[in-house]
């Protein structure tokens, strides 16, 4: 079944029609989830559970909004609790918060900033002294900095979109390295753009390159210690990066330039981490699995 999408206040098979969305522009990163217009859709009413995280404790970067968002409540669907982490979006999180713990699961939140290697240690502690374990690590933070040309990419944005984007997989992964054991599963969100390019995207795309690598690495470091390492390359999903990164004009075609004429939700990506965090992906390991509505990539 093709799920339902708003579309200017009327619901229509996404296959009908284009889905585009009204203009609309943020003008502080990484966004607003309650601010959009239409709000993105986390939660697949026919996505039933079946225990495949019963127990599980996952880390959730970025879990506030978006892609973020909708891993916390697949997971939770499946029996996992979370600890999601956010920047400074209380009210998305709380949001965030009140949906898991509807599926009857518990949801920490973490404030902080995560381009400071500091706060990783600090995650890993309330997440162990809340939960006592880690099962899951989702690194899944990130922003973005249209630029026409190379040579308007500031030093200063460079550092930034370095420091979002790929030093947190390290810091954060070293800390809660020492508590993962054999079965865990640690899973990034890439991009379409490691592989399509993006020309607007250049110091993006770069890290999310990074990303793929950083996966493939660690996944061969870490496979003795049957500790999984995967990721996840969206294409185009509407989320709060979208309306804080391009203008109101782009966010009206967001997504249409894919094979299937649409951008995605954020819960249809949600099975795909969920496959990477359960024992159904046992013999997965430095892989990237995409999820771009039909974007040909090289892997």
């Amino acid at each position: 079944m093709i799920p339902k999408f708003p579309y200017y206040g009327k619901e229509t098979k996404c296959k009908e029609v284009p889905i585009t969305f009204p203009p609309q522009h943020q003008d502080r990163q990484p966004g607003l989830e309650y601010l959009m217009n239409p709000i993105p859709i986390s939660d697949n009413p026919e996505y039933k559970g079946s225990g495949k995280l019963a127990g599980k404790i996952a880390i959730i970067t970025g879990g506030d909004s978006g892609i973020g968002r909708a891993v916390a409540i697949g997971f939770a669907k499946e029996g996992a609790d979370v600890a999601i982490v956010f920047l400074y979006e209380r009210e998305d999180a709380a949001a965030t918060k009140q949906m898991v713990e509807q599926y009857g699961r518990q949801c920490l939140l973490i404030e902080g900033d995560l381009r400071k290697p500091e706060f990783s240690p600090e995650i890993v502690r309330r997440t162990l002294e809340c939960y006592g374990k880690i099962d899951i690590l989702v690194l899944n933070q990130g922003v973005q900095f249209p630029q026409r040309c190379i040579m308007d990419i500031s030093n200063e944005q460079l550092e930034d979109t370095y420091r979002t984007n790929i030093f947190p997989h390290f810091y954060l992964t070293k800390a809660a390295l020492p508590y993962l054991c054999s079965g865990s599963s640690i899973i990034s969100t890439a991009s379409v753009t490691a592989y399509a390019g993006a020309p607007l995207l250049v110091d993006y795309s770069s890290t999310k390159g990074a990303v793929v690598s950083f996966t493939r690495s660690l996944s061969l470091q870490l496979v003795d210690c049957g500790i999984r390492v995967n990721a996840v390359a969206p294409g185009p999903i509407w989320t709060p990066l979208i309306v804080s990164s391009y203008s109101a004009e782009y966010v009206k075609t967001f997504g249409l330039d894919t094979p299937m004429k649409r951008a995605g939700q954020p819960f249809e990506l949600a099975p795909t981490y969920i496959y990477l965090a359960s024992d159904d992906s046992s013999f997965v390991t430095g892989q990237v699995l995409h999820v771009n509505g039909g974007v040909m990539t090289e892997t």
